[in-house]
């Protein structure tokens, strides 16, 4: 398989990055703003023996220009692809009065447009039966509990959500599936500066583990679905 995953210096990201990369099967295209992290990734994965193979990449995804430079580096490392998880994303945690105009781009730019973009630019190399995996959050699932100074975070999320179904729609006549999976808690540094001090009951690694197994057969069962994966939220 050839994987394409994003926000892969830390968390849940990170720990996907190197559970996909275990396959020998598998081609894993590792991208984040941040080298440092992506240099641990690397070094994660060769003291773990990883036997599929990883090319990381430092880069914006909310600054780009994603088809200009990004997408030349994707097709040189996979001439196709199998597997894209959007995964990146930021937070603001702030009462909505003190919100900014600047605060609302950093979220919604980081956590839709990306997704949006990155999606698009590698449409024309996605292979027939192909899966897109948009990570939500249960934040911006309908219905469920929201939390104080996490406004743009869950308005984005839901955002996400929405524009998973309308690609899946879309999509679909070229056999590419689109889901997304609303995440519910799992200990990582983005809960704790969500919830300073909460316990998550689920660990980074138990998370990416369900996210690594539904990106890779999931869409056998689903297409255009938001699915809450959640113990406990937060």
């Amino acid at each position: 398989m050839n994987i394409i995953i994003t926000g892969a210096s830390r968390g849940i990201g990170f720990e996907a990055a190197k559970k996909f990369a275990s396959d020998p099967a598998n081609r894993v295209f590792a991208v984040s703003r941040s080298q440092s992290g992506l240099d641990e990734l690397a070094r994660g994965c060769e003291a773990e023996a990883c036997k599929g193979a990883l090319r990381t990449c430092a880069f914006d995804l909310a600054k780009g220009p994603i088809k200009a430079d990004l997408l030349k580096e994707i097709i040189a490392f996979v001439p196709f692809i199998d597997v894209l998880v959007n995964n990146a994303g930021s937070l603001v945690n702030k009462p909505f009065e003190t919100l900014s105009e600047d605060d609302f781009d950093q979220i919604f730019d980081a956590n839709v447009k990306s997704a949006f973009l990155l999606s698009q630019a590698v449409l024309p190399y996605l292979a027939e039966g192909s899966h897109i995996v948009n990570i939500g959050s249960m934040g911006g699932f309908q219905g469920s509990m929201k939390f104080k100074g996490l406004s743009l975070y869950s308005a984005s999320k839901g955002a996400l959500a929405i524009l998973s179904e309308c690609m899946a729609e879309e999509l679909k006549d070229k056999k590419i599936s689109v889901n997304c999976l609303a995440l519910g808690s799992a200990q990582t540094e983005m809960l704790s500066q969500a919830f300073p001090g909460y316990k998550a009951p689920m660990t980074a690694k138990e998370m990416a583990d369900f996210i690594v197994d539904f990106a890779l057969r999931g869409h056998k069962w689903f297409n255009g679905k938001i699915l809450p994966v959640s113990l406990a939220t937060p």
